[in-house]
């Protein structure tokens, strides 16, 4: 038995599917009604990583765990490590960042990612660590301006990123969870090649058939869009990490999902097509 965390979102959600697809799978949901993936042999517990019961009972009898935590402040590796220590959990696999390994990356995420990995380091579960670069699907944020006025409005039009569709990961996730021999790795996962924000504009509109605009926002209009979502540790975290892309740190491309999946990343052009619905859809 399989545990997954994190099921509705991104990457969560595309390894459940894989893993319901070949067995039985059981997901820990704190909002059940969300999730997308249904079957005879999906079994959901209902609970967060603050509940400690719910979490004991999702663990019971689980081989491996697929952990996904989003939390800027709440211990949830640890509680989910220490509560897989005693479960005989035997193996967790955490989805992490590609920054974390980066010595040029310090911001506020990537800082509490590295400790998240440490804590499940100290925990003695056997762990791997799937590391991706950006989503592609980061770019659904883009949709609204999209429909209304053919606008994508971005900060640093012409940083490169190797951004990595999340299907990618999910798939390179399965591997190592159903795999063998990957105990004490890390895997960083990137797409095909490094496209910056005008680019998949460009695309996109070749996608959609119609034009589209690029914008490029400032830095003080960047930072008040991002401060009206998140709280500033956050929104000063992700503008390090476009300033970090700006200097073409983000532009690397590793085979990853090659070698673990026996095929080629999906490029940005195949993601949008697949998504084009999204963002003309109201």
């Amino acid at each position: 038995m399989i545990l997954v965390t994190g099921a509705t979102g991104a990457v969560g959600r595309e390894v459940a599917v894989l893993l319901a697809a070949a067995g039985p799978v059981r997901i820990l949901a704190r909002r059940p009604e969300r999730l997308t993936v249904r079957g005879e042999g999906v079994e959901v517990v209902e609970g967060g990583y603050g509940d400690g019961p719910a979490l004991d009972r999702a663990l019971r009898g689980v081989d491996a765990v697929f952990l996904v935590t989003n939390s800027p402040t709440e211990p949830d590796d640890e509680r989910v490590a220490r509560a897989a220590e005693a479960a005989g959990v035997r193996h967790l696999v955490k989805l992490s960042m590609m920054a974390v390994e980066e010595p040029g990356a310090d911001d506020f995420i990537t800082r509490r990612q590295r400790q998240n990995e440490e804590a499940i380091r100290e925990s003695g579960v056997p762990w791997t660590f799937v590391r991706p670069r950006t989503f592609m699907s980061n770019t659904l944020s883009w949709a609204p301006g999209i429909r209304s006025a053919g606008v994508v409005r971005a900060l640093y039009g012409d940083a490169p990123v190797a951004c990595v569709d999340p299907r990618d990961v999910a798939a390179v996730a399965v591997a190592v969870l159903t795999g063998t021999g990957h105990e004490g790795r890390a895997y960083a996962v990137s797409g095909p090649e490094a496209i910056t924000a005008r680019e998949q504009t460009a695309q996109l509109s070749r996608v959609l058939g119609r034009p589209l605009r690029f914008e490029e926002l400032g830095l003080d209009a960047a930072r008040t869009a991002l401060l009206a979502k998140y709280p500033r540790p956050v929104a000063e975290a992700f503008l390090e990490s476009a300033e970090r892309q700006r200097t073409g740190a983000k532009a690397a491309v590793v085979p990853t999902v090659q070698e673990l999946t026996g095929r080629q990343a999906r490029s940005y052009r195949t993601w949008s097509a697949d998504h084009a619905g999204a963002f003309t859809a109201a």
